[in-house]
């Protein structure tokens, strides 16, 4: 699967998802640093990546609108790169599972 980890998101989760086995770019390397959220979206539609992040906007994007890419909206208050992936790797095969059916948005909560 193809992911792309929004710029909040620490660059590890991104590497900690390709060794995983799956497809995952960091949003500062694909769009930029300060890339707007629609460059985000827009990247993750055309390269058919689901968006990894912290970002309301991108869930309410993915409720919104009927095409586009699938959104995993982590629900986590501030956390450091070893918490926030302590606290997904024993979740990640529920949202595996959830995004290999076709769901536009994994909601994550803490």
């Amino acid at each position: 699967m193809k992911f792309i980890v929004d710029a909040q998101l620490p660059p590890a989760l991104a590497e900690w998802l390709g060794g995983q086995g799956h497809d995952a770019v960091h949003a500062m390397n694909s769009v930029g640093v300060h890339a707007p959220d629609s460059a985000v979206w827009d990247a993750a539609k055309r390269e058919d990546r689901v968006i990894v992040t912290k970002d309301r906007d991108f869930a309410v994007w993915a409720s919104a609108r009927r095409a586009g890419p699938q959104v995993v909206w982590l629900r986590l208050g501030n956390a450091t790169t070893h918490s926030l992936l302590a606290w997904l790797e024993p979740r990640w095969p529920s949202i595996l599972a959830l995004l290999l059916e076709e769901t536009r948005l994994v909601e994550v909560r803490a």
